[in-house]
């Protein structure tokens, strides 16, 4: 089922976005060469409980973890690690959902350790690129298939790049995964038409290499987790947002200035 919200629904859930956005601009300054990714989910844990809020992906489906932290060819899912030592030149990836009040919000972000290759660097600009070029489409009347095209096209046709076709963006709020599903490829024209009030994630995943993932256990086998099928390094930005009659609204913007045309 879709839901459309109301204005203060919307605010509602910019107030947990913007909770979520803090932890996302303190791990701007923890994350670096020799902490562990157990670190980053002390952190955000700590930081969302402070501010009254809750991390949703506890308990969901059996996961233990206010976050999902992935490093280089892990594309999604990866959970955090005492063991797992960050070393110069890493690409991190840091996925949570934070509930605050009955409302969601859901964001991912891209960070580099230390000195990055080029590589990793285009990589990290392209991935970025695509999610607001997807997020230019999220307005009244235009279809799902307008961001997916709009995001294939870009990281595929122009950068040569695999758009990971798996795992996908969605609808959200009240709950973290509603509908409707939100692809990163497809045809402009085709698919659901976005309306006024429609509360959804846009959320990219791109690979050096081929689009291609496959899904890996755990240590201990209680969970999986997705890397890139060909070893490539792989990255993802995500931002949770609302379809309004003025447009595209980010609810988990960082950067105010930067978004300023989407608040």
């Amino acid at each position: 089922m879709i839901t459309i919200k109301s204005a203060r629904e919307i605010e509602k859930m910019r107030e947990s976005g913007a909770v979520l956005a803090g932890v996302h601009l303190g791990l701007r300054k923890l994350i670096k060469p020799g902490i562990s990714s157990w670190e980053i989910e002390e952190f955000a844990n700590k930081y969302i409980e402070e501010h009254g809020a809750k991390p949703s992906e506890k308990g969901f489906e059996g996961y233990k973890y206010a976050t999902c932290v992935s490093v280089n060819d892990e594309v999604a899912h990866a959970i955090p690690r005492k063991n797992l030592i960050l070393k110069n030149g890493d690409v991190v990836k840091v996925d949570m959902t934070v509930n605050l009040d009955g409302f969601e919000s859901d964001s991912c972000w891209a960070y580099a350790v230390g000195d990055i290759s080029a590589d990793a660097k285009r990589l990290m600009d392209v991935t970025k690129k695509a999610l607001y070029l997807g997020i230019d489409q999220a307005v009244v009347g235009n279809r799902i298939g307008d961001i997916g095209h709009a995001i294939q096209d870009y990281v595929e046709t122009q950068n040569h790049m695999g758009d990971v076709r798996e795992l996908i963006g969605h609808g959200i709020g009240p709950t973290m995964h509603e509908q409707p599903n939100v692809p990163h490829y497809g045809e402009a024209g085709h698919g659901l038409r976005l309306r006024e009030g429609m509360t959804i994630t846009i959320e990219p995943m791109v690979n050096l290499g081929t689009w291609e993932i496959k899904s890996k256990p755990t240590a201990d086998k209680s969970w999986e987790y997705y890397v890139s099928a060909d070893g490539s390094l792989s990255c993802q930005y995500e931002h949770t947002l609302a379809i309004t009659k003025d447009g595209p609204k980010i609810l988990t913007s960082q950067d105010p200035e930067f978004d300023a045309k989407y608040l």
